[in-house]
């Protein structure tokens, strides 16, 4: 049986999902992000059983190169935005536990009247 059909829907579903996710990347969507990852996810486990089953012959693997090409580098700039986006995060969080012990700071002095030295 010729696999070479079936493999490339798998990879054109892999393209299209990982075009789509790059794109909510860009967009900042998360939460989009993370549910369209999930059937990405999917979509490259049904893969990896059928190549288990089924090792992909050398001339399919020439066919399906630019596609695996193009998943990589959408998988890069979707890391690259990821990360800074944590970085973001990363930046938030360190604000705003700087912000609370200025606050805890600040608030036992709350009320309290401070006089010069004599």
């Amino acid at each position: 049986m010729d696999m070479a059909p079936h493999l490339f829907t798998i990879y054109q579903q892999l393209l299209s999902l990982s075009q789509s996710m790059l794109r909510l990347a860009s967009q900042g969507n998360w939460e989009a992000l993370i549910d369209m990852e999930v059937n990405y996810i999917s979509a490259v486990e049904k893969l990896s059983q059928i190549t288990r089953q089924q090792p992909i012959p050398p001339h399919t693997q020439d066919q399906l190169r630019p596609v695996l090409r193009h998943l990589l580098d959408n998988e890069a700039e979707i890391k690259k935005l990821l990360q800074a986006r944590m970085e973001e995060l990363s930046s938030l969080i360190g604000h705003s536990n700087r912000q609370k012990s200025m606050n805890s700071a600040y608030g036992k002095l709350a009320g309290t009247v401070l006089y010069p030295a004599e």
